[in-house]
C-alpha cells in the first residue's frame, strides 16, 4: 500500500459515504415534496421518504461495521486544531443523525399507529409501544428539525471538503474518491 493510497478511505467506505450522502440528499426532496402536497399525494410520497429512511439506517450500520473493520486515514496534517475537533465533531453528529432520524420516524410512526411499508417488499409493523398522538407529533417535530440541522451540516461539510481541496490544497475531496491527488 503506498503512502498515497493510506491517506485515503477504502473503496468500500467511499461507496458507503457516496451512496449514504445520495440517499440522503434524495430522501430530503421526498420530505420536502410531501411537505408540499395535497393528501392522498402526500401519504405515498412520505411512504417513499419513510423506506428510504429505513434503507439509510441499514447501509449506515453497515457502514459503521466496515469502519470498524478498516483502517480510517488520518486527518491530512496542518488542520488546525479547532478544525480538526470540528470535522470528528461533525462526523459524529452525522452518525448519530444516520442512525437517530430513521430511528425517530419508526418511534413516531409506532406511537401513531402506522406501519412502514419498504418499497412494497415487505411491511416493517409498528414497535410495540401503544399509540399516543400528541408525543408521534412532538417527535415527528424532532425528526424535521434533525433533518433540517442535517441538511446545515451537510453544507459545512462540503464546504469543509472545498476549502481543504481548493485552499488548503491537502487533498481534501479527494480522500473520499478513488481519483485526484492527496499530497503526502
Amino acid at each position: 500500500m503506498t503512502d498515497a493510497v493510506a491517506r485515503r478511505y477504502s473503496k468500500g467506505a467511499m461507496l458507503f459515504h457516496w451512496i449514504i450522502a445520495i440517499a440522503v440528499i434524495v430522501n430530503w426532496r421526498i420530505a420536502e415534496a410531501a411537505e408540499h402536497a395535497e393528501m392522498p399525494d402526500k401519504a405515498e410520497i412520505f411512504a417513499d421518504h419513510k423506506a428510504l429512511g429505513i434503507a439509510i439506517l441499514l447501509l449506515t450500520l453497515a457502514r459503521l461495521a466496515w469502519r470498524w473493520t478498516h483502517p480510517v486515514p488520518p486527518l491530512p496534517s496542518g488542520l488546525a486544531k479547532w478544525e480538526a475537533t470540528l470535522a470528528r465533531a461533525v462526523h459524529i453528529l452525522f452518525y448519530v443523525l444516520l442512525i437517530g432520524l430513521p430511528l425517530g420516524g419508526w418511534l413516531a410512526n409506532s406511537l401513531t399507529g402506522r406501519d412502514i411499508d419498504f418499497f412494497g417488499l415487505f411491511t416493517i409493523p409498528p414497535l410495540p409501544l401503544g399509540e399516543n398522538d400528541d408525543l408521534g407529533g412532538s417527535i415527528f417535530d424532532m425528526h424535521a428539525l434533525g433533518g433540517n440541522i442535517f441538511i446545515y451540516l451537510i453544507g459545512l461539510h462540503i464546504l469543509g471538503a472545498l476549502k481543504h481541496t481548493f485552499v488548503d490544497k491537502n487533498g481534501g475531496i479527494f480522500r473520499m474518491l478513488p481519483f485526484g491527488k492527496v499530497p503526502g
